[in-house]
């Protein structure tokens, strides 16, 4: 299956950084959210099992809302890939509950080491016209440029 859009790049940082930044809920509350909004405190978790959830909440008071997203793990290969599920809302009280929604899309997180450092590709799979997917695709974009900020800061 083809992806709706994927983000790739390349990091100086070792794998185990990486894969800690995708799947701590501490460090996904740092960093994820493009680089001009910010995660709502204490909205991220994550338990990076096979079965396990995560959530996070991003605050985009300045447009009128918040944006929910959970989802569980399907599959889940230490330091390699991340595949989840990915719901999302603008109802607070949805996020609230997290039940899976008929149209979540699926996502996939490959991790591939390199001599200097780890190549992160996101992947997004599912239903969306062709320009919001071009507008996911940027907005991911953005939040990678974030991680690398984190990444950058926390790098000690």
């Amino acid at each position: 299956m083809k992806p709706l859009y994927f983000v790739e790049r390349k990091f100086q940082y070792p794998i185990d950084k990486l894969w800690h930044a995708w799947t701590a809920a501490e460090a996904l509350e740092k960093w994820y959210s493009p680089v001009f909004l910010s995660v709502i405190p204490g909205s991220a978790t994550s338990q990076a099992i096979v079965g396990g959830t995560w959530a996070i909440a991003v605050d985009v008071s300045e447009n009128g809302f918040n944006a929910y997203f959970w989802g569980s793990y399907s599959k889940v290969e230490i330091n390699r890939k991340l595949v989840h599920d990915l719901n999302y809302s603008q109802d607070e009280l949805e996020f609230a509950v997290r039940e899976p929604r008929l149209d979540a899309h699926r996502i996939e997180i490959d991790f591939t080491p390199t001599e200097s450092g780890t190549i992160v590709r996101f992947s997004q799979f599912g239903k969306m016209p062709e320009d919001q997917a071009e507008a996911s695709r940027e907005g991911m974009e953005s939040y990678f440029d974030n991680l690398e900020i984190y990444l950058g800061i926390y790098d000690k």
